[in-house]
């Protein structure tokens, strides 16, 4: 029992070093910033109910590559994002593209596993992403916090933020980005050596450039994601280290051979119950396919390894509600299945 509990606990110590500082505290500043400094009358307009979906849907997906997080880090900027008044389906997109299908995470799977792979992920996640805003905008009538079905709203014309608070959000992103992929594979303390200019850069251009109560708005809205989620990611990942210290390696990969209907599904829940961070999953995936795990469940683990994950469950439900997240990780879970067993069977 004690050896359980200390999987646990070694899970969440590993999770605290490594991405509470470079991952998750910019994270939380760009969702409160996003919250804050965009006009949440032309999100409306670009991604919300009343918007063109074939428009919103692209948007959503394409800004999704760009930003590499995992399904832990990204639940804040899609709360940003969602709260900052864009419908349901745009965010459960970014929600899902941004840790499943991001460019870096890309390019490290074609390195490792082929540019077939990487292809193959690629095309998935975007028919995943469509079922997605389709599921979600459909049982929830893809609406915002801060929309109205009802009411009419006139075409916005105007900049969707203010320059000098989009210097700001490229400031958060610089220090979200630059430490996990610049000097991935530095040292630690480079790694926050590198968070913590690009994060002193931002907090002294702020101070001198944003008023102070637009500062306290922000430092209000950024609190209010860390009360919510951050306890929940500590939960999950404890609960994470249990389960892989009580499944048998040799068991799960027992199951995972072929390109069957269950070696698929077995393979998503892997990756849908497992946390890893992203670009993690390539080497995970790659080992296992060499004890012979098939294509078709390895894709499969692929998308939702990185794409969901437990605290990923418990921290959507949080922030979005219980509703949204027992919809949300069931069409996860199917959809995912049936991509590993349609690409096994018919693509590879």
């Amino acid at each position: 029992m004690g050896d359980i509990l200390f999987a646990g606990v070694r899970a969440v110590e590993d999770y605290v070093a490594t991405h509470v500082l470079t991952c998750l505290v910019p994270a939380f500043l760009l969702a409160g910033a996003m919250v804050t400094f965009i006009d949440r009358n032309l999100v409306l307009e670009h991604l919300g109910q009343r918007a063109n979906r074939i428009k919103s849907y692209s948007l959503a997906s394409g800004a999704s590559f760009l930003l590499a997080a995992c399904s832990c880090t990204v639940i804040p900027v899609a709360g940003g994002l969602y709260f900052a008044g864009a419908g349901v389906s745009a965010a459960f997109i970014l929600l899902w593209v941004a840790p499943s299908a991001n460019i870096l995470a890309l390019v490290y799977t074609g390195s490792i596993l082929g540019s077939g792979m990487m292809a193959s992920r690629v095309l998935a996640s975007l028919v995943m992403a469509l079922v997605v805003g389709t599921a979600m905008g459909f049982a929830f009538r893809d609406r915002s916090p801060g929309e109205s079905g009802d009411a009419g709203r006139e075409q916005v014309r105007g900049s969707l933020i203010a320059g000098r608070e989009l210097i700001i959000i490229g400031l958060i992103l610089l220090s979200l980005l630059l430490p996990n992929y610049l000097v991935r594979n530095r040292p630690y303390i480079l790694k926050v050596s590198v968070w913590l200019a690009c994060t002193l850069a931002m907090a002294l251009y702020a101070w001198k450039r944003i008023p102070r109560e637009r500062i306290w708005s922000w430092a209000k809205e950024t609190w209010w994601f860390v009360r919510i989620i951050f306890p929940l990611l500590l939960g999950g990942v404890f609960l994470v280290g249990v389960i892989g210290k009580l499944l048998p390696e040799e068991l799960i990969r027992q199951w995972l051979g072929g390109n069957g209907i269950l070696a698929s599904f077995f393979g998503t829940m892997i990756g849908a119950v497992t946390y890893f961070a992203t670009m993690t999953e390539a080497p995970f995936v790659h080992t296992l396919m060499g004890l012979g795990m098939g294509k078709g469940p390895a894709l499969a683990l692929l998308l939702t390894g990185p794409g969901v994950s437990l605290p990923n469950w418990l921290a959507i439900a949080r922030v979005f509600g219980v509703k949204k997240a027992t919809v949300y990780v069931p069409v996860i879970v199917v959809s995912g299945t049936l991509m590993g067993w349609f690409f096994g069977n018919f693509i590879f």
